[in-house]
C-alpha cells in the first residue's frame, strides 16, 4: 500500500526484494523519490514481515509501519508498531509491551501521539500512545467493534466505523473518548427485525484454559432450554468472533437455533502466546476448546444434546472436519472451503511457506502431515451427515479439499452433499450464491436437527448455477 509523504518528496511502499523472496512471505519497507531513475531505499531494519499501514509523520521526517516479531510465524503473527526516521536511523517499537494486534494507525496533527485500532477479547477499540513510547491509553471501550480509522484532524478528532451486536457498521465521529454517530443507514433493522439475544460467556477447558465465547439465542427465546444448537466456527485460524454485527449468526438464530461462537486457541485478541498456541499442531487444542464449549452449553441447559450441529468456513470448515472426526455427538455439519488430506494442499494453494515452517517438507516429515490429516484417515469413524461447500476457483483453499472429503463420505455411506459455486473464489460474493449458501445451511441443519421445521419451509429457489 504505497503512501505519499505529506511534503510530496517520497513514496513509501512494501516490497519483497531479498534473495529469499520466493521462500518467504517477508516484505521490507522502502522509500523512493517520485522521479525517473530514482532508486528505492530500504528503511526497515531487517529482512522480515512488515505490513501496512504506512503512516507518515506530519512533518514527513518519520514513517510508522507494522513489523513482525518472530520469523517462524506467518498466520499467527502479531505485528508491532514501529517508527523509523526517513533519513536513516534505527527502527523503534512504540508500544513493545502491547500484547494485542494493531490493524490501523495514524499520527496526531502535531506528531506527538499515534492513534491506532487494537483488538481485544471479542472487541476492537481505538487507543493511543506517545510517539516516543510509553503507556497505551484506550480511547473507546465497551462491547463493540471500532475500525476504519481516518486521519486525525487538527483538533484531535477522527472518523471511524462502529459495529454493535444489533447493528452493522455506521460512520461515527470520534471526539476525545466520545463516539458520535454520523450515519444511520441501518436504523430500519431495529424497527423491522427481531434479532437474536447475544451474551458473552466464558468457560474453562479440561486443560485449564479460559475461553471466551458468544452465545446467541433465537429472538424471544431468552431463558429457553434444550434448543437446537449450532457451533459456528470462525476461520483464520487467527480470526475472532466479536460483538460486531454478524449476519450469519443472526440468520441461524432467526431460524430457531442457539448459536455458540468460540474464540479457540489460535484466535487473535488474547495475545501472542494464545494466538500461536496451535503452531504446527492443528486439530488439537482448538478442538479441545470447541468441544468444551459444547459441553458447557449442554450443562447450562441451553443446547439439546440430541440436536447438535457444527459449521464453519475456511479454517472454520477445517476445524469442523476435525471436530466431527473427534466427537460423534454432532448430528449435522456444514464444512465450507475446507481440507483434510493436507498433503494434497501442498503446491496447490498459497501456503507452502507456512506448511514448511510448521510441519516441514512432507517428504521429510510425513508423520506430521499424516497427523494433521486425521479427519480423512478416520473417515470410517465419522457418523455426522455433512454438507461440503466450496468456490470453484478458490486458490486459497482449493475445492479439491471439499471434493476429497465428499467422496470419502460417499465411499463410507455417510449422508453427504457437495455444493460448488461456479466462478467463486474463497469468499462467496455473488448475491444469489450468498443467499443460496445461507439457505442451504439452514436446510441441512433442519433436516437433521429439526425435521418438522424443515418440512414446513417453502421450496428453495435455484441458485443460478450452483451445483
Amino acid at each position: 500500500d504505497p503512501a505519499w509523504s505529506p511534503d510530496g518528496r517520497y513514496v513509501a511502499f512494501l516490497s519483497a526484494r531479498s534473495e529469499t523472496r520466493e521462500k518467504t512471505t517477508a516484505r521490507e519497507v522502502y522509500v523512493i523519490e517520485p522521479k525517473a531513475g530514482a532508486t528505492p531505499r530500504q528503511i526497515s531494519g531487517h529482512v522480515g514481515r512488515h505490513s501496512a499501514p504506512l503512516a507518515w509523520r506530519p512533518d514527513s521526517q518519520a514513517l510508522l509501519y507494522m513489523e513482525g516479531t518472530d520469523p517462524r510465524y506467518d498466520a499467527y503473527e502479531q505485528y508491532q508498531m514501529v517508527v523509523v526516521p526517513v533519513v536513516g536511523g534505527t527502527p523503534r517499537s512504540v508500544a513493545p509491551t502491547l500484547d494485542r494486534p494493531v490493524s490501523a494507525a495514524a499520527w496526531s496533527h502535531d506528531g506527538s501521539r499515534i492513534v491506532f485500532v487494537v483488538a481485544d477479547d471479542r472487541e476492537q477499540h481505538v487507543a493511543s500512545v506517545a510517539a516516543t513510547g510509553g503507556a497505551v491509553t484506550r480511547i473507546t471501550s465497551g462491547p463493540q467493534v471500532v475500525r476504519g480509522l481516518s486521519d486525525i484532524s487538527a483538533d484531535g478528532g477522527a472518523a471511524v466505523l462502529v459495529s454493535l451486536p444489533s447493528r452493522p457498521d455506521e460512520v461515527h465521529a470520534l471526539d476525545g473518548g466520545t463516539l458520535r454517530p454520523l450515519t444511520d443507514h441501518n436504523a430500519w433493522m431495529a424497527k423491522e427485525l427481531q434479532l437474536g439475544i447475544l451474551e458473552a460467556v466464558e468457560y474453562t477447558t479440561p486443560d485449564g484454559v479460559r475461553i471466551g465465547a458468544l452465545l446467541t439465542r433465537p429472538p424471544g427465546a431468552e431463558g429457553a432450554t434444550r434448543l437446537p444448537f449450532v457451533l459456528q466456527v470462525h476461520g483464520g485460524p487467527n480470526g475472532q468472533d466479536t460483538h460486531g454485527f454478524f449476519f450469519d449468526r443472526e440468520w441461524l438464530a432467526a431460524n430457531g437455533y442457539a448459536v455458540l461462537q468460540v474464540n479457540y486457541r489460535g484466535s487473535h485478541g488474547r495475545g501472542q502466546a494464545f494466538q500461536s498456541a496451535i503452531f504446527g499442531d492443528w486439530g488439537n487444542k482448538e478442538v479441545v476448546d470447541l468441544l468444551a464449549g459444547v459441553n458447557w452449553a449442554i450443562e447450562a441447559g441451553i443446547a439439546d444434546p440430541d440436536r447438535l450441529g457444527i459449521g464453519g468456513w475456511s479454517y472454520g470448515g477445517i476445524l469442523t472436519n476435525y471436530a466431527i472426526a473427534t466427537d460423534s455427538r454432532f448430528k449435522a455439519a456444514v464444512s465450507g472451503a475446507s481440507s483434510s488430506l493436507q498433503l494434497t494442499m501442498y503446491g496447490t494453494d498459497q501456503y507452502i511457506v507456512q506448511y514448511e515452517t510448521e510441519m516441514g517438507q512432507p517428504w521429510k516429515t510425513m508423520d506430521r502431515w499424516m497427523k494433521v490429516s486425521y479427519p480423512f484417515f478416520k473417515v470410517e469413524q465419522i457418523r455426522t451427515p455433512t454438507m461440503f461447500m466450496a468456490g470453484e476457483k478458490d486458490f486459497n483453499v482449493p475445492a479439491i479439499g471439499s471434493e476429497q472429503m465428499y467422496q470419502a463420505f460417499k465411499s463410507t455411506g455417510i449422508p453427504t452433499r457437495l455444493v460448488i459455486y461456479p466462478e467463486q473464489f474463497h469468499g462467496i460474493t455473488r448475491p444469489s450464491y450468498r443467499r443460496h449458501r445461507l439457505e442451504q445451511w439452514v436446510r441441512w441443519f433442519d433436516t437433521y436437527l429439526t425435521p418438522a421445521g424443515n418440512a414446513a419451509r417453502p421450496a428453495l429457489p435455484t441458485a443460478g448455477g450452483a451445483r
